[in-house]
Order: structure tokens, then sequence, then C-alpha cells
């Protein structure tokens, strides 16, 4: 494991050393915006871009203890309620101790955050799926487009973190670990509610095999401590928000304006998008929902078929919950692609890995290619998405 941990370790900052020089020749192409760079570009701006500002601010400044209102429209304006603590505030404890700007702290901890992700990641899928399936499938993950964000000012990296070390003690039945984790998660990105799911199935599951192996009290309550730990992450940030404005709508109002009309609805947008997407061709209204139905068939069939047999039935259940959940309460625009970070298992299904009985083919050319094709992305992920281009692009 040692071996493996030192390839990860070796795999992943190289590429990362990709996503910082096309992050260092896109800062030619930023142009200057008094909120996000200084006078001029450099590559440390690059890592403060769009959300990263927002979290500058929350590093900075905190959360507004009053929702601030939109004069025009009357409704809650865009605050940082919509953005998680935990990686910004502990960006403000290593600024103080460092005496570092935010750029720096906070780019040099998200890269930190993704190296250990992958590391753990690596370990988790290994258990699962063999070393060689694993150190691959850290490689495709790590050369997704948006793997760019592990190194920037966002949290992905930090939730990513924090994800995988509560899949791994929920899939080694570490409970304890897992309601500790669970909470924290909570407090780092939106996506712990799908967790209840994964847990829940992996209590379902110890409590089936009680008759092999027994089940003792102290576990019992710790299983139970862990699913009412991820019951409180999926609703502890909307209740700090709550308790802080004294609105009990603060965070879903907060969410409800970054939504096209101000307002949270569940699915419905992802058929508005997907219209969109095919807006250029005839049948749009057509081709939109078909194309939407086949992403939600490609997902599950990568997720049930006897090709992701070696997954176990927990990270099964996370590659089924967590799609659903964003299904549900995402507004599938361009963070999308940030989103997609954390479906992780699916990439060693891709590669082969996932078959009970057969070992991967072709496995190293499959991930080459993934890779490059990766990195492509990484190229129009930030061009297209992360470069400001004004007037086109929504002003900060």
């Amino acid at each position: 494991m040692r071996t493996l941990t030192a390839r990860v370790a070796v795999t992943y900052l190289g590429l990362r050393a990709v996503s910082a020089l096309l992050l260092l020749l896109a800062s030619r192409d930023q142009v200057v915006m008094p909120d996000w760079t200084g006078p001029s570009v450099e590559f440390i701006d690059m890592t403060v871009l769009w959300d990263g500002s927002w979290y500058r601010e929350v590093a900075l400044h905190g959360y507004p203890t009053h929702l601030p209102i939109d004069p025009g429209s009357g409704h809650v304006a865009q605050n940082a309620w919509a953005f998680y603590p935990l990686f910004p505030l502990l960006s403000r404890v290593l600024m103080g101790v460092t005496g570092l700007g935010f750029p720096a702290v906070a780019s040099t901890l998200a890269l930190l955050c993704g190296l250990g992700a992958a590391v753990i990641m690596a370990r988790l899928l290994a258990d699962r799926v063999g070393p060689a399936v694993a150190l691959g499938s850290v490689a495709v993950w790590a050369a997704f487009p948006a793997s760019v964000s592990l190194q920037l000012a966002y949290t992905e990296s930090m939730a990513m973190l924090v994800l995988c070390g509560l899949l791994w003690a929920v899939v080694r039945r570490s409970w304890g670990v897992a309601a500790g984790l669970a909470l924290v998660l909570g407090l780092t990105r939106p996506i712990a509610v799908p967790v209840v799911a994964v847990v829940a199935v992996a209590a379902w599951l110890r409590w089936r095999s009680r008759e092999r192996e027994p089940v003792s009290r102290g576990e019992y309550l710790a299983i139970a401590t862990a699913l009412a730990s991820s019951c409180v992450a999926a609703v502890l940030w909307p209740l700090v928000a709550w308790y802080v404005t004294g609105s009990r709508t603060a965070y879903t109002d907060t969410m409800a304006s970054w939504r096209v009309g101000g307002r949270i609805e569940p699915l419905k947008p992802w058929l508005g998008m997907s219209q969109w997407a095919f807006r250029d061709f005839d049948g749009a209204a057509v081709f939109g929902p078909v194309g939407l139905a086949a992403l939600a068939t490609t997902i599950v069939v990568l997720t049930c078929g006897p090709w992701a047999t070696r997954l176990g039935p927990e990270l099964r259940t996370w590659c089924l919950a967590y799609p659903a959940y964003l299904a549900v309460v995402l507004d599938p625009f361009t963070s999308i692609f940030r989103y997609a970070l954390p479906l992780f298992p699916l990439v060693a299904v891709v590669l082969g890995g996932g078959w009970l009985t057969r070992t991967a083919r072709w496995l190293w050319v499959r991930v080459g290619v993934l890779v490059a094709l990766g990195v492509v992305g990484q190229a129009a992920w930030i061009w297209k998405l992360l470069v400001y281009h004004p007037p086109s692009d929504y002003p900060p």
C-alpha cells in the first residue's frame, strides 16, 4: 500500500502541475477585474475567480447576520450563506498563522486536500477493485476537466477528502469515524443528503449479517449514531443559517437567488437545460429530454450492471443516490461539471475494473486515452468557464 500511495501522489501532483501550466497560460487572457484580481492579472489571481471570491469574502468578513434584499425584486439577494464554512474559515486560521494572503493559503490548502483525497480514494478503491485499477481511476479522476477546481480557492478538494474518508469508514464499518466525518461534510459542501442513503444501506447489510457476525449493543449504538449524524449533517448548515440570521428559510432563500426565476424547482431545470443544450438543432424540445433520459439511463446501467459488482453495495448506492439528489436540488448549469467529481467510483467501472470474475482489459490504454481527453477538457473548462469574458459573462 505504501507503493500505491507513492504512485498516487506522484500521479496526482503531476496532473495538478499540468493544470497549473494551463492556468498560467490562461492568466494572460483574463482581464483585470477589481473584485477579483489586482492591478494586473497574476497566476495566483486565477485561483479566486467566481466562487473563489465568495470564499475569500467569508474568510475575510464572515457571514452576514441580516440577509441582503435585492431592491429590484424584493427577494433575498446573493450572499455568502450559499457557501459552506469549513474551507474559508480554516483558510482564515491559516492566514493568521502564516501571514499569507487568501489566494496563496486557500489554493495551497485545496491542493493538499485534493492530494489527501486522491490517496484515500485509491485505498478505498483498491480494497474493491485492486491497486492497478485504483491507481488508474485516480489518474482519470485527477485529469477530469473540472479537476482544475481541486487547486483553486474552491471547496471541492476538501469535500472530496471528507467524502472519501467517510465512504471508506462506512465500507470498513468504522461507524464512529463515519459519524464524525458526516458532520464535517455537513459543513463542507451541500452533498451530505445522499450520505444518509449510503449509511442506511450499510446499516441494513450489517443487520442482515447478524447471524453470522453477531452485533453487540455497542455496535448497535455506533450504527444508530452514524445514522443520526448523517441525518443531522444533511440539515446542519441550513440550521446554522437560521440560527444566525433569524430566518428559517435563510439558506434556501439564498440558494434560490442563484436560480432561474428566483426559486428552487425540483427536476424542472434539468428539462429546460437539456432543451437549451440542443438549442441549435431542430427538434430541441425532443432531443433535450431524450439526452437527459440517456444520461440518467447511463448512470443507472453503469452502476447496476454486473460490470460494477466489485464496487460493493455502499459505493453503488452512492452512485445512484448522489445523482438523484442533484436532480432534485441543482440547476444544471456550469457547476454541474464540478458536481460530477464525487462520482469517482464509476471511473473504475468505465476502466473495466468492476467485474467480479474478469480483469480489466487494456487498462492502461483506457487510462491513457481518458487522461488525454481529460487534459483537453481542462483547457476547455478553463478558457470557457473560468476565464471571465466581458461583457457576456455574469459580472461579479
